[in-house]
């Protein structure tokens, strides 16, 4: 096992390392041929340009004043500068909601730290239990820090119930103030934004069909009988995708024949030529141009198809449509009321926004979202449960007398005492990760498949997923195959009334493990992403070989959006390693509070400069991050419960299970406090925004607005060129409905008449008139 001596060394070794990184760092982004890489956002905002370079040819590439070189480090404090406030309008409010979370991390773990370090520490320590009691029980000096080191039946359990009391009032304390304020922010985020397309709009789905009328004249006939006073218009859903498809292989051909055609215009003695074999290393030679305005010619008639066939071809049409409102409150009353007696159709939710929405999920049939989850559901547990294979197989490797059995000609050089303590130190947590890269990509495949419609509720649902699969992979796994397994052949030699006892004090031994693994993944995890070393080799590599046009150079150093769904889940595992072992064992917790100090000011250096928010949900996702830290909570408790019952302290179980019981209460009461903020959006909030805007601009006409805001992108291109009809929307629309039955029309009661508010005698329906 690993020594106090070991864990020191590999924890100096890892922090030169990210110390080397960051110094890395530094020098990288003062490069000029770097600028693009390490400010991207700046660039993709129009407020950055390439350095400016005169005099000698070297300055192009290479930074010559060398006092910027002394001050390597100033990107730190110029990473706090930026007031929350000015970080909102800068890069969104989930961006800076996203950077609260290590805060939150610092809040909870700075004061358990110092109180579980001043308290439990000396208390555990000055026990000799595991260096008498337990010598057939492998233990290191990490051990002897933990409650490991308790006897049994000891009243110094009571100092752990203790703090486990104090621990959670005050991370529940802190949970509580962060999402008042977080719900706080995001109303007032709400209240404040500019006119966006989705606070008028909702998405409809399950519209029922009917046979003598299309889609859209089935919606535009039910709100105006149902929403008279608040509808404008509607856009249907249809079903783009192949068109989709064929317009991206135009984009990407026309910018083929920009580059050859800038390539001609600098050399026009020859013109260029290229083979039309695969990535143009083989098959027949053309001239380049000539056979990119062919294919592109004939992209272009296929589009114009395929264009017509799905405006034409009822199939393409889906039962489901944008419904734009004149209002917020009408939008709001909409999205958050049943819309017909019957539950399962005309289903209506709030739009997401429309760079926030996933297109080709949209013609997905509603009916079938139920089987596809489920489905999903299904191969989740196998991915999730079938992965703890080559765990538990990393997890046998994880120490040097495992290292030593599988490769006895490495003795010599494992013994060497410098190399013992950086192997002890990385590798465990190192074969661990290797494991994970491939995993969100799996899973956002998953999440896609399963039909949700917008990029951030498919983030949110990766999240969950990958947080489950860390919980029962990373955390469970970690702890049954790595210490059970370790001790399985005490067990064997035990009789059975000890092995609780055994199990009791082998679980808090994969402290171990999990500090190596912070190191790794955390503190190395952190220095690489601030490095950014895959990011600038692919940016050169592109920009060397692909870029040809200014286009080109964008999307070449675009790094895209933060990666909630991958960074978050990351993010609760050091929370429940933390609220796990803080009553358990205290030494894991300065790694803990290193890792959230390093990543706050690290990713909110990355998020000023280089990540490029791809949606605005208002911080949607934060219920999801409390209820996450409370099951940390939970499992911290339950844990907790376990070791004092294998240390023959079951007398005190019940406290625990009242805290537990506290807890559970606890969350309900957010859930039921704050939840709402984030789920549903106010009337009250709604029409106060609509007065405002009303009384600002008393004339304001929304439907040019929004009767185009969520039509597909590949027909935006084709309806800019038309002219809409621009009539006031308090303008009365006379639709004369062809529908033949009443399915979705209430009769006239006593009190409105025979006919709709907006529909005079002379066009009320047949049936409206049999009715009355």
């Amino acid at each position: 096992m690993a020594t106090l001596g070991d864990i020191g060394v590999a924890a100096v070794f890892n922090l030169l390392s990210a110390f080397v990184f960051f110094i890395a760092f530094a020098v990288l982004r003062l490069q000029p041929f770097n600028d693009r890489v390490y400010f991207p956002k700046w660039y993709l905002k129009g407020l950055r340009t390439s350095p400016a370079s005169s005099g000698v040819f070297v300055r192009k590439f290479v930074n010559l004043d060398f006092r910027s070189y002394l001050k390597f480090l100033n990107w730190m404090p110029e990473a706090l500068k930026m007031p929350e406030l000015e970080l909102i309008d800068h890069a969104g409010l989930d961006s800076a909601v996203y950077l609260r979370i290590y805060l939150i991390g610092l809040k909870i773990f700075v004061p358990i730290t110092i109180v579980a370090w001043a308290v439990l520490v000396p208390v555990n320590y000055t026990n000799k239990t595991l260096e008498l009691q337990l010598k057939n029980v492998t233990s290191s000096d990490i051990d002897k820090l933990s409650i490991s080191n308790i006897a049994l039946e000891s009243d110094r359990f009571w100092t752990h119930i203790v703090m486990a009391y104090a621990f959670t009032f005050w991370t529940c304390f802190v949970l509580l103030k962060e999402y008042e304020t977080v719900a706080s922010m995001r109303l007032h985020f709400l209240a404040s934004e500019k006119r966006r397309p989705d606070q008028f709009t909702v998405l409809v789905r399950n519209v029922p069909p009917d046979p003598d009328e299309s889609v859209s004249e089935t919606v535009e006939h039910f709100f105006l009988v149902n929403h008279p006073d608040t509808y404008l218009t509607n856009q249907v859903v249809c079903n783009a995708n192949k068109l989709a498809k064929l317009v991206k292989q135009r984009e990407k051909k026309q910018n083929w024949l920009d580059y050859y055609q800038l390539k001609y215009s600098r050399n026009n003695a020859q013109r260029p030529i290229m083979k039309t074999g695969f990535l143009g290393l083989c098959g027949q030679k053309v001239d380049a141009i000539e056979h990119h305005e062919a294919e592109i010619e004939k992209l272009s008639k296929e589009i114009a198809e395929e264009r017509e066939r799905v405006k034409k071809d009822p199939k393409a049409i889906m039962p489901a449509a944008f419904v734009s409102f004149k209002s917020r409150w009408g939008a709001a009353v909409c999205a958050q009321t049943q819309q017909s007696r019957d539950p399962t159709s005309w289903l209506t939710e709030w739009a997401p926004e429309p760079c926030d929405v996933y297109w080709p999920n949209l013609p997905i049939p509603y009916v079938s979202l139920a089987i596809r989850r489920l489905i999903m559901a299904v191969a989740f547990f196998f991915l999730t449960f079938f992965f703890m294979i080559p765990i538990a197989s990393v997890q046998a490797l994880a120490s040097i007398e495992g290292l030593e059995k599988v490769a006895p000609f490495l003795k010599p050089i494992i013994d060497m005492k410098f190399i013992k303590s950086v192997i002890q130190g990385i590798l465990p947590g190192l074969a661990l990760k290797l494991f994970l890269i491939f995993l969100p990509t799996i899973l956002m495949i998953m999440a896609k498949f399963e039909g949700f419609t917008s990029k951030s509720s498919l983030e949110r649902r990766a999240a969950t997923r990958y947080y489950l699969f860390n919980l029962v992979n990373v955390f469970l796994g970690s702890i049954v195959a790595g210490s059970a397994l370790e001790q399985l052949n005490t067990f064997i030699k035990q009789s059975a009334n000890e092995i609780p006892r055994t199990i009791g004090v082998a679980v808090p031994l994969r402290a171990t493990f999990f500090i190596t693994y912070i190191m790794v993944d955390g503190w190395a995890g952190i220095a690489g992403e601030i490095l950014m070393l895959k990011p600038l080799i692919i940016y050169h590599l592109k920009n060397f070989f692909l870029v040809k046009t200014e286009k080109d150079r964008e999307e070449a150093m675009d790094p895209g959006s933060l990666g909630f769904n991958t960074g978050e889940p990351q993010i609760q595992l050091y929370f429940l390693l933390g609220l796990v072992y803080a009553a358990v064992t205290p030494a894991l917790l300065p790694f803990i509070v290193i890792f959230f100090g390093l990543a706050y000011v690290v990713f909110r250096h990355q998020i000023i400069n280089v990540y490029n928010q791809e949606y605005e949900s208002a911080a949607a996702f934060w219920p999801d991050v409390h209820g996450r830290i409370i099951i940390a909570l939970l499992i911290s408790q339950v844990a907790l419960i376990g070791l004092l019952t294998s240390k023959k302290a079951a007398q005190s179980t019940p406290f625990l299970i009242a805290l537990i019981v506290l807890t559970i209460w606890f969350y309900t009461f957010c859930k039921g406090r704050y939840e709402p903020a984030f789920v549903q959006y106010p009337l009250q909030e709604a029409m106060m925004k609509d007065t405002l805007e009303r009384a600002r601009e008393p004339n304001l006409n929304l439907k040019p607005y929004l009767q185009n805001a969520y039509i597909h992108p590949v027909f935006k291109e084709e309806d800019e060129e038309d002219e809409f009809d621009f009539k006031s929307e308090n303008e009365s629309v006379l639709v004369p409905t062809k529908r033949q039955s009443r399915r979705s029309t209430p009769a006239p009661s006593r009190i409105s008449g025979a006919s709709s508010p907006l529909l005079p005698p002379e066009v009320v329906p047949e049936h409206l008139e049999r009715a009355s």
